[in-house]
């Protein structure tokens, strides 16, 4: 058997020099709403020191959904792991009180009231989970809201998902807020 001549690799280009000049960057956002995101385009956490503290209030919901037999089963008291909605409350406010800690940009605020109301929904079937969030500050309570939401829902569905675990969450929203500069805001239906 004849040896096979080796076979030359093809010619490689040479490697591009690397500038030693950063580059330099052009505003990206220059006129953005994006109140957390700088001219760069880089993520930032906004200074609220200048701003006046003032009343702020934020109601957000959800839903989880799930069969009738599940809603009875909660409602009655009868799911293996104990109080679903008591549970579920609890993680509400917890959640709203760690917010900041969750949500890189949130500021940690002295919030005043949680309130975190469950109600079952017959025509979902499932429940409506509401939380209202109060802070007098500098800067707005939403995302301590919507995040109380989110927990609430996820606690009814760890509290039941032995029953049923086809149950879904939904429309997580911000149903309005009180205060601040951008004022007043309330969803529409």
């Amino acid at each position: 058997m004849a040896k096979k001549a080796p076979t030359k690799a093809p010619p490689q280009k040479p490697a591009k020099k690397l500038s030693k000049k950063p580059a330099k960057h052009e505003p990206l956002l220059a006129n953005s709403e994006l109140t957390h995101i700088d001219a760069r385009g880089q993520a930032h956490m906004v200074d609220v020191s200048a701003k006046s503290a003032t009343e702020r209030v934020a109601v957000a919901e959800g839903k989880v959904i799930m069969r009738k037999e599940t809603l009875d089963t909660v409602i009655a008291g009868n799911a293996t792991k104990g109080d679903v909605l008591g549970a579920a409350r609890l993680a509400g406010i917890m959640a709203a009180k760690r917010t900041h800690g969750l949500i890189p940009l949130c500021h940690p605020l002295p919030i005043t009231k949680i309130e975190i109301d469950i109600n079952p929904e017959h025509s979902l079937p499932g429940f409506l989970v509401q939380a209202t969030v109060k802070v007098n500050g500098q800067t707005g309570v939403e995302m301590e809201a919507l995040m109380a939401v989110s927990i609430a829902c996820l606690t009814i569905y760890d509290m039941a998902k032995a029953i049923e675990k086809s149950m879904s969450i939904e429309g997580i929203r911000l149903l309005s807020k009180t205060g601040g500069k951008s004022g007043d805001y309330k969803a529409q239906s």
